[in-house]
């Protein structure tokens, strides 16, 4: 991908031009990272409308869960980004 798909996706996934299959996936890990106790059997269903396997689903809410759990870890002890990735430009904000 460009950098500026990659930056219109960060902005805002769900109008940055990717399949429904890929604006699924990523909402339910949004929902997972931040309302994961509001997950409910028709968030799961949705993906599997659109051809996910159970195996898939799990995968992703693996995925989103750990990266939380790994931002979490480094929030608490205090970890700073190396020096080559502050010079880089950050995404616009929403």
């Amino acid at each position: 991908m460009s950098t500026e798909q990659t930056d219109a996706i960060s902005r805002d996934f769900r109008s940055a031009g990717l399949s429904g299959v890929e604006v699924a996936l990523l909402s339910f890990a949004e929902k997972v990272a931040t309302q994961a106790d509001q997950i409910r059997q028709e968030d799961v269903d949705a993906l599997r409308a659109e051809g996910l396997t159970d195996e898939e689903i799990l995968d992703v809410a693996m995925a989103a869960a750990a990266r939380c759990f790994f931002s979490k870890v480094m929030d608490a002890v205090g970890a700073e980004p190396e020096a080559r990735y502050l010079s880089e430009e950050p995404p616009t904000s929403r």
